[in-house]
């Protein structure tokens, strides 16, 4: 009897990869960044507190975002507006959408994101969480650069 190669499994506990605070409204987990995942995508793991904001309104030019909520409820930005999505509830971003979430329930809400193709996107959510804990405010100028080092574009809404 033959097996397949072990090494095409890569196992990643909650245990050696935990959840680590994103500043006081929220925490974060890289379930597989893309260097797990060869590029193919990222998968991240985000909780929001009650009543916190999440990302503003913007857009990717690179990649897409999809959201799967598990607990709680998140408001997504789509379409123009704010709408309240549940457990189970699904969303696509592809390239170019303009998206957001913010918590607006009494609950922490938990949902996953994947990302595809799987850059190095958990340097953007390293980075805010940094920023974040350190209390540093980037200037204007500092802001534009770090959304564009990220293929992030900020809109209205």
């Amino acid at each position: 009897m033959s097996h397949l190669d072990p090494a095409l499994v890569d196992v990643r506990t909650l245990a050696d990869h935990p959840l680590i605070s994103n500043g006081p409204t929220s925490k974060l987990r890289m379930v597989a960044p893309g260097a797990a995942t060869a590029g193919r995508y990222g998968l991240l793991e985000y909780h929001v507190a009650p009543n916190s904001p999440g990302a503003g309104p913007h857009f990717h030019t690179t990649f897409s975002e999809s959201f799967f909520v598990l607990t709680g409820q998140l408001t997504v930005f789509h379409a123009g507006q704010w709408l309240p999505f549940g457990p189970g509830d699904y969303a696509l971003v592809h390239e170019g959408g303009a998206h957001g979430f913010r918590n607006d329930g009494d609950e922490w809400t938990s949902f996953l994101i994947l990302f595809a193709p799987g850059i190095a996107r958990e340097n953007f959510f390293t980075e805010v969480a940094e920023l974040r804990r350190s209390g540093r405010t980037l200037s204007p100028e500092e802001m534009t650069a770090f959304y564009a080092r990220h293929d992030q574009v900020m809109v209205d809404g």
